[in-house]
Order: structure tokens, then sequence, then C-alpha cells
């Protein structure tokens, strides 16, 4: 999927929000996959700047529902801030700027959906950590995330994407990519099909628990890489962005992408993958912060799942990469004809590295759920 900046009015498109200040430029910003983004900065000083974001309604249909979620999540954790008496309240959850009809979202005339978002100021994010302090802060961001949100009022949220992190659902659309075969690439990645096939009997294992009951439904994240974490100047965790697919979920999915991301000594679609492994320092660093949130809510059923979940993750996101690849490319943005390859061999090479270090990863968790209880 190739990506399509600049191929709107962005002016006209932004004026149709209720912004403060004359805009000056707009510029592309970010680094994600799915949506297209950019900054809009504004002229007076005291006004802020602003994130204007197409939703990708192909992979987002129901945008209704997804900014009807993100508005009742951060409105909850805006109280929760409210109620500690946080000063910097702004900074610490993203704030939805409404249209000048007062909608969430703005339909153009070719049918696009916008969103517009107060741009956190003096914020910076990585795609790679590049240091513990990070990593813990992440692992503490995404913590309080989940511990902010775990009386959020008024039901269930909108499944925004059914069966999301479902490994079975993801293996089954992967062998009905790999039947039609319609780019003719499914004999190239023998090695890579192989892989895969292995491992899913292992890997259907927290999708059973849920399914069984075993481990309770939470609000989750489901995106927790860590450049979705803003950081001040001093390496402290600031904010959670990027809401699209908060939903329904477990505690699994959102620790295991953390670690995928987060404790990679490489780059997610690393061409060199001597490049990757998992750093048990990073990975060590976030379960810390997370745990330092989380540990007195979680069943021991859920903490003894915690280290598994990164393979799983890392797991399911090699094989959306795959399946993705074999299906011509038709999900993800890439950059070159094999780059959906690169990313899934990327994930593997990741994945073999914790199944090396997966005793030593349990231990972890272990020990610093034992050292949290006894300060507690």
């Amino acid at each position: 999927m190739s990506a399509t900046l600049v191929t709107h009015d962005l002016n006209a498109i932004a004026s149709a929000f209720a912004l403060q200040g004359r805009i000056i430029s707009i510029e592309p910003f970010g680094s994600g996959h799915i949506n297209d983004t950019y900054a809009v900065r504004t002229a007076e000083a005291g006004t802020p700047d602003y994130v204007l974001q197409r939703i990708n309604h192909q992979i987002f249909p129901d945008v209704e529902g997804m900014m009807d979620n993100i508005q009742r999540v951060t409105r909850h954790i805006r109280q929760k801030l409210t109620d500690k008496k946080i000063k910097d309240a702004d900074s610490r959850v993203i704030t939805v700027i409404p249209t000048k009809d007062g909608k969430s979202f703005f339909r153009d005339e070719e049918g696009n959906f916008w969103r517009m978002l107060v741009l956190i100021a003096n914020s910076k994010s990585f795609d790679q950590v590049q240091n513990t302090k990070q990593a813990f802060e992440g692992g503490k961001a995404f913590g309080e995330f989940q511990q902010q949100l775990a009386d959020l009022p008024g039901g269930p949220l909108t499944e925004i994407l059914p069966n999301f992190h479902n490994v079975l659902w993801r293996f089954d659309n992967f062998e009905k990519a790999l039947k039609e075969n319609p780019a003719g690439r499914a004999e190239e990645t023998a090695e890579e099909i192989e892989f895969l096939k292995e491992r899913i009997g292992e890997m259907r294992k927290i999708q059973d628990l849920l399914d069984d009951g075993a481990i309770p439904v939470r609000v989750t994240h489901n995106d927790t890489k860590f450049n979705n974490v803003l950081l001040d100047s001093k390496d402290q965790a600031m904010c959670v962005v990027d809401l699209d697919t908060v939903m329904s979920g477990c505690v699994h999915f959102d620790f295991g992408d953390s670690i995928r991301t987060t404790a990679n000594t490489g780059a997610e679609d690393d061409p060199n993958l001597e490049n990757i492994s998992m750093s048990l320092e990073l990975f060590e660093a976030y379960a810390k912060g997370f745990l330092s949130q989380t540990v007195s809510t979680l069943t021991d059923t859920e903490i003894r799942h915690l280290a598994f979940s990164a393979k799983l993750l890392t797991y399911i996101m090699g094989l959306r990469f795959l399946t993705d690849y074999i299906d011509g490319d038709n999900y993800y943005k890439i950059s070159h004809p094999k780059h959906n390859l690169q990313r899934a061999r990327a994930q593997f090479q990741l994945l073999k590295s914790m199944e090396q270090q997966f005793a030593q990863m349990e231990e972890i968790i272990t020990d610093t759920v034992n050292s949290l209880k006894e300060k507690n």
C-alpha cells in the first residue's frame, strides 16, 4: 500500500475544525504504517499546534465507533488526572478537536475521514528504545494506561477490529492467502511458512485461555509499540497516543507487543538480521515499569503468561507481515517490493532470540513480582 501524502486540500480540511490560531504550515509527520499524518503549525504564541490525520477507513471502516472509543477513553483518563489534581493534564492525555459543527471527525467530498488532535508540545517519541530508563518509562506508561481504564463505565467499547490479536483467526487468513497465492509469492517463502506452521500449536495458548474465561477481558491499547509513548526532555513518560485500536482484549496483547518493539536491538524491518535480538536488559526494565502499575490487579494466571506473550505478539506480527506479502501487499504501506517479507523475517529472528532466552524472561517476571509484593 503506497502513501497518498499531499493529494488533498489540507488547508481547507484543517479549517473544518475548531482550531485556535492561524495556520502557517501543514507538513507530513510521524512514521505510522496505516494513517496519513500531518503536523499543523499555528502562528500565534500561546496557541497549540495540531496533528491532522486522514483515517484509513479501508482498515478502520467504523470511524464513528473508533472515535467514540477514543473520546470515552480520553475523557475517563482526563477525569482521573483531574481527580488527582495533575497540573499538566493536557500533556498526559490526547485531546480530540471537534469540527466546527461539533463532530469528532470530518468527511471530505472524496469520502475521506479526517480527525484533529492537539500536538503535545515538548514531547518526543522513538521507533527504537535507546536505554533502560526509556524502557522503564514505556512500561510504566502502558501499565498506568491500563490501570486508568480498569473502571471505564458504559459497557464494552466498540470492537473496531474483530479478532485483531486472535492468532487462530490470523493463521486462518494466512492459510487462505497461501491457498490463493494471488501474487505468486508462496514458493519463495517456504522457509518462513514452515517456521509459522511449526509454532502455531504453542501460540494458541493465550487465545484458548481467553476463550475459556481463564484470564479476564480488559480494556487494552492493542498497539503498544514504543513510539506510541511520548516522552519529555528528561525521558519521563508523558502520554500514550494512537488509540485507534483501543477496545476489549487481554493484558498479554499490550505487554507482548511492547516487548516486541521495546526490547528489540534492531529495527522492526531491519534488513540485517544480525542486528536483531531481544535485550534481556530492556525486557527487565520494561517489565519493572509495567508491573509497578499493574501487579496489584493482575491475576496469577495473567502474570504466569506475561513472558510468553512477547513470543506470541512477535509471532502474530511476523504472521501478519508474511500474510500481507503473500497476498500482494494490500494492508501495510511499503517502501519497496519485498518490504513485508523483510519485516516478517525480522520478526522471526526476534522470536528465535526470545525462544533462546525464555527461561530468563520468566525468571525476571517472577523476581519482579515478588519484589514488588514484598514492598507492598
